[in-house]
């Protein structure tokens, strides 16, 4: 029989990690937990349920990226695939033999993925823009999220994940998993409950930060040919959330008038994306350029000072 493991990565999820932890099938093992310094008693439920616990060295930066590695050195030989998993997300009802089933008939494939849905989108306008997020096309895909069933042979001989990534390793691990012959697929099947629990403006403006600097670090590390990796993202990002902003103050100086032109460009963008689709998706997909632009401005700042970034978190505790 095939032998599938779990790796878990968590801080501080609170009840969402027993909803995650209640949710695995007998059919994983061993259940990898990965603690990133959680102080909430999650190491304790963890163990209690059974799993295998690795505790992150406080000293060094977390990532998803390194805690995600931690739990992928400790499994077992025999371990062919391995079903990673975020803290704040619980298993739906048959996912694993869905995976295990389309990685099993293809031998190509290194990771499948699924949909993931929002516990509770009706909660607030974000969990709302989170759930359409996630909603994306079945078929053969560029990446995954952070919830995937990976071929453990795969992962190896890419190296894992990029552990200095603060955002946007899975990207960027599909990528070099592309790169070296293998294929990534979206399964037509719900995969994952996810929890954003996000209530709060400043949530997902924060959120929507680290996606800048996701994007701008993805792009200076695989924005060559052919891949051109999230290269209009930043571009997009840059222009939307920083130049024209900058070229609206400078002819507020200058051009009184053509400032006011120019400002029109925002509520036409939103009418352009509204009508093709929805009008409140069409509004923060505008705004959220700003809060990306913040976050590839910081990546190049951090860059050239030559300080790291530390992870963005925007939950509380939960």
């Amino acid at each position: 029989m095939t032998r599938i493991a779990a790796v878990i990565i968590g801080r501080n999820e609170g009840a969402r990690f027993l909803a995650c932890l209640a949710s695995l099938p007998g059919t994983l093992d061993p259940v990898v937990y990965v603690d990133s310094g959680s102080n909430d008693g999650s190491v304790a439920a963890a163990e209690e349920h059974g799993a295998q616990v690795v505790l992150l060295d406080t000293s060094q930066p977390f990532t998803a990226a390194r805690a995600r590695n931690a739990g992928l050195a400790v499994l077992p030989d025999g371990v062919e695939f391995v079903q990673l998993i975020d803290g704040d997300c619980a298993l739906q009802e048959g996912w694993v033999e869905t995976a295990t089933t389309a990685l099993t008939a293809n031998p190509k494939l290194a990771v499948v993925c699924g949909r993931r849905q929002e516990r509770h989108p009706e909660a607030s306008v974000y969990n709302q823009l989170c759930d359409w997020e996630w909603d994306t096309p079945i078929g053969p895909a560029l990446a995954c999220g952070g919830d995937a069933m990976m071929r453990l042979s795969a992962l190896r001989d890419v190296g894992g994940y990029r552990e200095d990534l603060i955002a946007g390793e899975e990207p960027e691990l599909c990528l070099r998993l592309r790169a070296a012959g293998w294929g990534i697929e979206r399964l037509d099947a719900p995969m994952t409950w996810h929890d954003a629990a996000m209530t709060r403006f400043g949530q997902w403006w924060l959120r929507s930060k680290r996606a800048g600097h996701a994007f701008a670090e993805g792009a200076a590390l695989h924005g060559a040919p052919p891949e051109r990796h999230w290269v209009k993202e930043t571009r997009r990002a840059l222009i939307w959330g920083a130049g024209l902003p900058l070229l609206i103050l400078i002819c507020l100086i200058a051009a009184p008038k053509a400032a006011a032109l120019f400002g029109l460009a925002y509520p036409a963008q939103v009418v352009r994306m509204g009508l093709k689709g929805s009008w409140l998706a069409a509004f923060f997909t505008t705004l959220g350029k700003f809060p990306e632009a913040q976050g590839a401005v910081a990546y190049y700042l951090s860059r050239l000072s030559g300080r790291k970034r530390a992870i963005v978190e925007y939950k509380e505790k939960g």
